[in-house]
């Protein structure tokens, strides 16, 4: 299977393309390779590579930096998506697009269904609402939402994700503070390539399973018992992540205080749930080797 995947230089592409290239004719595309707000770079890439997949993680995923510039979030996020459904459709390539838990409005206590109404509170969740739209009006599509993402990232990426930034500032000895009340769900980068591979590879011209999902691992939990579960599997002093409730974090984009989403939409189509979150946040953390070695890198 040929799959083009873009947004490789970020956290979930590169997850992508690493569980992918195992198996399949795999092209990594960055920014670099392909500004996705410019249409000619992206047809000519995708007229060069002819894919028969396009996956569509890349976006601007930093919440706060799309509170800043919401000009550049429409124009990446919403652009750039609309950019890359075109170019999939001329060379007449399936797409699975990445979009989010923050399409919600985080006012429910119980798991957000695929058919709950969307009311995103942010710049970034209203972007991905209308990329979603636009997505969905192609009809060979998988849109699937994620919540909070860990796990590897490329060589030279320059920031690491919310657990492993944790476990630096602790293994320098310093305070790692992060929301108390906000609970949602958690996925290991390499875990969603492996659940969007075999929903693809499930899908026959007979019984498509095109449509939206929704994907994390199994289990919810706040932002603090993440980082202080990954301190703690790490052998660091877990004493030194700090729960404060969102109100007292600064002035932030609106973050959603509750963002479990059910998970049955994968299963209905044959896709193996994905493993308790614990368990893949321990496999990614002996991956990094450690809290001897993530303080030797700090």
């Amino acid at each position: 299977m040929k799959v083009l995947i873009t947004g490789t230089g970020g956290l979930l592409g590169h997850g992508l393309a690493r569980v992918f290239a195992g198996r399949h004719d795999v092209r990594p595309v960055t920014r670099a390779d392909a500004d996705i707000t410019d249409l000619a770079a992206v047809r000519a890439c995708f007229g060069r590579w002819r894919p028969e997949i396009v996956i569509h993680p890349a976006a601007i995923p930093d919440i706060d930096e799309c509170e800043r510039n919401p000009a550049l979030a429409q124009r990446v996020n919403v652009e750039g998506t609309r950019t890359v459904v075109q170019a999939a459709r001329e060379i007449g390539a399936a797409i699975v697009h990445i979009s989010t838990d923050a399409v919600f409005d985080g006012k429910k206590n119980s798991p957000y269904d695929i058919d709950d109404p969307v009311a995103p509170l942010s710049v970034y969740g209203r972007t991905k609402v209308e990329a979603e739209r636009i997505v969905a009006a192609y009809p060979a599509h998988w849109i699937l939402r994620i919540p909070l993402l860990f796990g590897p990232r490329a060589a030279g990426h320059p920031s690491p994700d919310f657990v492993e930034k944790g476990l630096r500032l602790v293994a320098a000895g310093k305070q790692y503070i992060v929301a108390s009340d906000q609970l949602g769900s958690a996925l290991y980068t390499l875990d969603a390539g492996r659940a969007i591979e075999q929903l693809i590879l499930k899908s026959t011209p007979s019984a498509p399973t095109f449509g939206l999902y929704h994907l994390s691992n199994a289990g919810s939990c706040t932002r603090y018992e993440l980082a202080r579960r990954a301190a703690e599997i790490a052998g660091l002093d877990a004493s030194l992540v700090v729960g404060k409730p969102l109100a007292e974090m600064g002035p932030r984009a609106p973050r959603l205080r509750y963002a479990v989403m059910t998970l049955d939409s994968l299963a209905k189509v044959g896709v193996a749930p994905l493993r308790q979150w614990p368990l893949a946040l321990e496999e990614f953390i002996h991956s990094l080797g450690g809290g001897e070695k993530l303080a030797l890198k700090n």
